[in-house]
């Protein structure tokens, strides 16, 4: 008999009824000894949250298939609002001159109605004990969709700008390549190794940013993120896997997936577990680029005249 898989079970984690997300996305960082961060107590008071409304929709009748289908019918409609105004300032947070709205809003609004679905789904399917392998396709496919439908949002506007913006339809594509690299080289990965759970951008964290980027208006600056930040990921994945089939094919132990030992291991913050205080301080520096980084460089928000370098680049060449 095959081993029975979580029905919807996030990129980054396995859910049952005898472990729960929660368990598993602090796992390293309880194996790791090192003290808790802000975002422990914050991920854990998210996950008894979560649990206490899928118990309701349990009672309700609600599937975890359902779920699903309306959180990617929400990111859908935010994929729609972005593409209506990636590039709008929002009214309560205006730093430059350029266009102004509330669809980034809208945007924002949409996105946690479908986050608030991705999480419930499978705490449903585990508190009801609806878990299967097809549910567990469905929400991993799913999620790769969600990612399409906001990058293609993103590069929609931008090419349907009275001057279309080749830099940021080229960002965009991108980011979108980077998600999908992300987790299908995990999943690759996983049928000749154990685990490759590495690198720091997991759709959680990506997720945030383009939620942080819709609340304060500043969607350009996190294209850049997703597009450069997001690939240093995709790397470490890729050379995580190559040393982790090496060192099998020698009988030697895997690499290991978190900072280097020694002292030069205490400046890779970014391979700090989540709930750890180096994780913390990461993600607060992602956070403080942006939301104040075009504050600085207004070119973030693609409204200056060189907010489209490439353009400039083909033309002069």
């Amino acid at each position: 008999m095959q081993p029975t898989v979580p029905q919807h079970m996030p990129e980054e984690s396995d859910t049952s009824a005898e472990n729960p997300p929660e368990t598993k996305d602090f796992r390293a960082w309880r194996d790791s000894g090192e003290a808790a961060g802000a975002s422990k107590s914050i991920g854990s008071a998210i996950a008894a949250a979560r649990d206490g409304v899928a118990q309701v929709l349990v009672r309700l009748g609600a599937t975890p298939n359902r779920i699903t289908v309306v959180g990617f019918l929400f990111t859908c409609v935010a994929g729609y609002c972005l593409a209506r105004g990636a590039s709008q300032q929002v009214p309560y947070f205006v730093v430059h001159e350029g266009p102004v709205g509330w669809w980034p809003v809208l945007a924002a609004v949409f996105l946690l109605l479908a986050g608030a679905c991705d999480m419930l789904d499978g705490a449903v399917a585990r508190l009801a004990h609806l878990s299967s392998r097809s549910g567990a396709l469905l929400d991993s496919s799913v999620d790769r969709f969600s990612d399409m439908a906001l990058c293609i949002g993103c590069f929609l506007h931008f090419a349907l700008l009275d001057q279309p913006s080749i830099t940021y339809q080229l960002l965009a594509v991108f980011a979108l390549c980077n998600a999908v690299l992300i987790s299908y080289l995990k999943a690759r990965a996983e049928n000749v190794i154990a685990d490759c759970s590495v690198g720091y951008w997991l759709r959680g964290e990506r997720f945030a940013a383009v939620l942080i980027g819709c609340l304060s208006g500043h969607v350009p600056a996190v294209l850049w993120q997703l597009a450069i930040s997001c690939a240093f990921t995709v790397w470490r994945r890729l050379s995580y896997a190559f040393l982790a089939i090496r060192a099998a094919d020698a009988d030697r132990p895997p690499p290991t997936r978190g900072p280097w030992p020694g002292w030069l291991g205490r400046f890779q913050l970014w391979r700090h577990p989540r709930g750890s205080v180096a994780y913390d301080l990461v993600t607060g520096t992602h956070i403080a680029y942006i939301v104040a980084a075009p504050c600085l460089w207004p070119v973030l928000l693609a409204v200056e005249e060189h907010a489209d370098p490439l353009r400039r680049w083909l033309l002069d060449s």
